[in-house]
């Protein structure tokens, strides 16, 4: 059921219908964009074995390319996803469609892809604002006081994020919460930083527009009354979880 739902969430999103570009093959299927052709998904039949798993049995799975390599690294460590088969590892994942990736984290994927590829013009044009959940490590940053003495700030930029976003800023563990809700009112701010374990290539600005106590939005609360398994990067929110925030 997961490839029959991603093929009408691109339909409905997208307006692109699957492309069969192998003759003997009519089961795996392209999404491409209209402006330049470019695979912006791949829909296929693969045995479990191809991903390391002790298993023969075949599975539909889903190609998809994130450009942020940072981001890259925390999904394939993530279950149901793993370095792209068939494809270049360094800039595209592997998705299972077996219900082992929730469907929301799938559609934001397949977002994420879709601007990974799309012409440049395209990726400009607007689109209504958005609404982020973006993890916070303590590791790297003060994340719990960095609005002590403002409201404003720079942050590490997400992939896909844009000016009147919205982001709510899930700080890790100890802390395991969601505290503050933010307007992005800046974005493409240049700057240079890598590491073993951190790369960053652009900042965004953020505004503080609401704070939470750090018991309402537990990562147990977001799993087990939003179905949020997992905050390794940025990703969309469920509909029920925005409007309670």
């Amino acid at each position: 059921m997961y490839r029959e739902k991603v093929f009408e969430y691109i339909k409905s999103q997208y307006g692109e219908e699957p492309d069969y570009p192998w003759e003997r093959d009519n089961d795996s299927a392209v999404f491409r964009h209209r402006e330049n052709r470019k695979w912006f998904a791949l829909v296929m039949t693969v045995r479990k074995s191809r991903f390391g798993l002790d298993s023969d049995e075949p599975v539909h799975a889903m190609n998809l390319k994130i450009d942020d390599p940072l981001l890259h690294d925390m999904l394939i460590h993530e279950e149901g996803i793993y370095p792209s088969y068939h494809m270049n590892k360094t800039h595209w994942i592997s998705v299972l469609l077996d219900g082992t990736v929730p469907e929301d984290n799938i559609f934001n994927l397949i977002d994420i892809s879709f601007r990974a590829t799309a012409p440049h013009r395209r990726k400009k044009a607007d689109r209504p604002p958005k609404e982020w959940l973006i993890p916070a490590n303590p590791k790297y940053y003060d994340a719990v006081h960095i609005f002590d003495d403002t409201d404003e700030t720079d942050w590490k930029q997400g992939a896909g994020v844009r000016t009147g976003d919205t982001i709510y800023l899930y700080v890790a563990a100890p802390v395991s919460a969601i505290l503050f809700k933010c307007r992005v009112t800046k974005t493409d701010i240049p700057y240079e930083y890598k590491s073993k374990d951190l790369s960053i290539k652009a900042l965004m600005k953020i505004k503080l527009l609401k704070r939470y106590d750090p018991s309402d939005f537990t990562f147990e609360v977001l799993r087990d009354e939003y179905g949020v398994n997992a905050i390794r990067g940025p990703r969309g929110i469920p509909n029920s979880l925005s409007s309670d925030l």
